[in-house]
């Protein structure tokens, strides 16, 4: 009989289809795009490989960072000083191994008060309306405006020696230049979250959420918020590379932390005197501050391939 007949190989194919298909999480499938730029994944190891440096470098480096030594000053890399020493013979390895931590704890701390204060505000504008988002954007508007780097040196050169007295010289420099130079970067990631939820609360998800009861605290942080932060985590790694440019910028003019607290653009200030006859000095700092720099880029960029929903695999 014809009702009799079993099914053939090709009538179950479609059925079969479904469970040979695999899903894939979001973050694997980020981690295959990340993956794919080479320069990026070499940028983590060597970025990586500096941060195990500075943490753990002054461990098995275990020379003082004042330990002072006249008969060894201005002399070139050797088995006793890998990178040189210093006017006061002091081993400029030592010093950068130190001043690494402060240099990219200062950019890592900045650009977290960055993405906190410019997705805050972003956030607010971004789901208001009327007088709300235009006064926000006039805020932002206004600190676009103004010349960054003639205000961080009279910002500094105000508080500084009160912070200093108040948390002591280290702690309290640290906590002035984070706050300077993170108050100087939220306006970029304040304008992209903006952009990002004017394009998110219109979707048919948000729209659905909405329909169902959520409140707007809600769908902000249930529903927009975790859609737009790709964009805001590759911001993240540029803010990064520029507070490490800022840090050093505001110790090479002498306005960064104390002679006695190295970190890489004092060390930089300090060998400016001494680059005929010791280029070794600079060249070191310069080199740590730009591979620094140039590999946090480079994750950025990977990053943002491997974020970018209109990526085709």
């Amino acid at each position: 009989m014809a009702g009799s007949t079993l099914a053939s190989p090709t009538a179950s194919a479609p059925r079969a289809a479904p469970d040979r298909a695999r899903h894939v999480s979001p973050g694997l499938e980020a981690w295959r795009r990340f993956r794919r730029h080479r320069l990026a994944v070499a940028s983590v190891v060597v970025i990586g490989l500096m941060i195990f440096a500075v943490l753990f470098g002054p461990i098995l480096w275990p020379v003082a960072i004042n330990e002072i030594d006249f008969t060894a000053r201005l002399q070139g890399p050797s088995w006793s000083h890998p990178l040189g020493t210093d006017d006061l013979g002091q081993d400029i390895l030592a010093r950068m191994l130190y001043g690494g931590r402060i240099s990219l704890a200062v950019g890592l701390a900045a650009m977290v008060v960055a993405v906190v204060v410019g997705t805050i505000i972003g956030a607010i504008a971004g789901i208001s309306r009327g007088s709300v988002d235009a006064a926000l954007m006039w805020l932002t508007d206004l600190f676009l405006a103004l010349p960054q780097l003639p205000l961080l040196l009279v910002i500094i050169y105000l508080f500084r020696d009160a912070l200093k007295e108040l948390a002591g010289p280290e702690v309290g420099v640290f906590v002035l230049i984070v706050a300077v130079i993170g108050g100087f970067r939220w306006m970029p990631v304040a304008r992209l979250v903006r952009a990002q939820f004017f394009s998110l609360r219109e979707k048919e998800f948000v729209e659905a959420a909405r329909a169902l009861g959520a409140s707007t605290s809600r769908q902000v942080v249930r529903h927009i918020l975790p859609n737009s932060l790709g964009p805001v985590i590759v911001a993240g790694t540029i803010d990064v590379a520029a507070a490490i440019i800022a840090e050093s910028t505001l110790s090479f003019l002498g306005l960064g932390f104390p002679p006695d607290i190295p970190t890489w653009g004092r060390v930089l200030y300090d060998a400016k005197d001494y680059l005929d006859f010791a280029p070794h000095w600079a060249l070191f700092p310069g080199g740590a501050i730009f591979l620094a720099v140039l590999t946090i880029n480079f994750i950025g960029d990977g990053l943002r391939d491997a974020l970018d929903p209109r990526k085709v695999m």
